[in-house]
């Protein structure tokens, strides 16, 4: 029998169309050697020109999910995406913080990219103040992080103030992904115990991409469950998720998707 692989929880929501949530999830854990598994928060009936409707799943349907896969299988990682509602928030910070917790990464999924929330005020405050609690890595991108700090993020210079505003909160480790600030290098914000350290890699040019958050966050909790620690899975994560963005496909009629192999 050979050595088994390192399992890994995704709680999402799955995208139909296959190139974010949960889908993009389990694709990134399979090409990073981890074994899958997952909760599904809602269903989304979308391609990759948008979202056309979504469903909850109910919050006690998502706790359960969660329990029967910490019951029985050795997690070592989980990553949060699309949490629809503050009660799935609630549920899913009730559920990972039975018996032994493995490391959560919270992918903040609180806002579209038009600028739409898709969280209500309680649903952003439940994320604020009772998962970012329990994670150990939090991976905003600039909108996200204006949603759950209240700070203005206009250049380089307030991601150090933003970082600091969500590690106060109680998650140990932040990533704020500074895509959204243009520029010829993506300048990413990593906070932790022993202080900042700006990311950069080339901008791409191209696009929109579709589900590169998701592929971010799924990477990052991918080479935890491998063993890494926070800074070096977030190091590699970044590029895995380079070479993805380098090879995007445009398979549909709207923003180009990632297909890790």
């Amino acid at each position: 029998m050979s050595t088994p692989p390192p399992v890994a929880l995704t709680i999402a929501g799955s995208d139909s169309g296959g190139g974010a949530g949960i889908e993009m999830d389990l694709k990134v854990f399979s090409a990073l050697g981890v074994f899958g598994a997952c909760a599904i928060t809602a269903l989304t009936a979308q391609n990759t020109a948008g979202v056309r409707a979504a469903c909850e799943t109910p919050a006690e349907f998502v706790r359960s999910q969660i329990e029967a896969v910490l019951d029985d299988l050795p997690v070592r990682a989980a990553k949060t995406g699309m949490l629809s509602s503050e009660v799935v928030v609630r549920a899913v910070v009730e559920a990972t913080r039975k018996g032994s917790s493995p490391p959560l990464v919270v992918d903040p999924v609180v806002v579209a990219k038009d600028g739409t929330h898709l969280l209500s005020e309680a649903g952003i405050a439940a994320v604020r103040d009772d998962l970012l609690p329990a994670a150990a890595m939090v991976t905003p991108n600039i909108p996200e992080a204006e949603a759950l700090t209240g700070l203005r993020i206009a250049s380089e210079e307030h991601l150090p103030a933003a970082a600091a505003k969500l590690r106060d909160l109680g998650c140990a480790w932040v990533l704020v992904k500074g895509g959204h600030l243009g520029g010829p290098e993506v300048v990413d914000l990593l906070l932790g115990p022993d202080g900042e350290q700006a990311l950069t890699s080339p901008r791409i040019p191209g696009g929109p991409f579709h589900g590169t958050g998701c592929a971010l966050s799924a990477a990052i909790a991918a080479h935890l469950a491998h063993g890494r620690s926070m800074p070096d899975a977030v190091r590699e994560a970044r590029s895995f998720l380079q070479g993805l963005i380098e090879n995007a496909l445009a398979l549909g009629k709207g923003a180009l998707v990632l297909h890790p192999q």
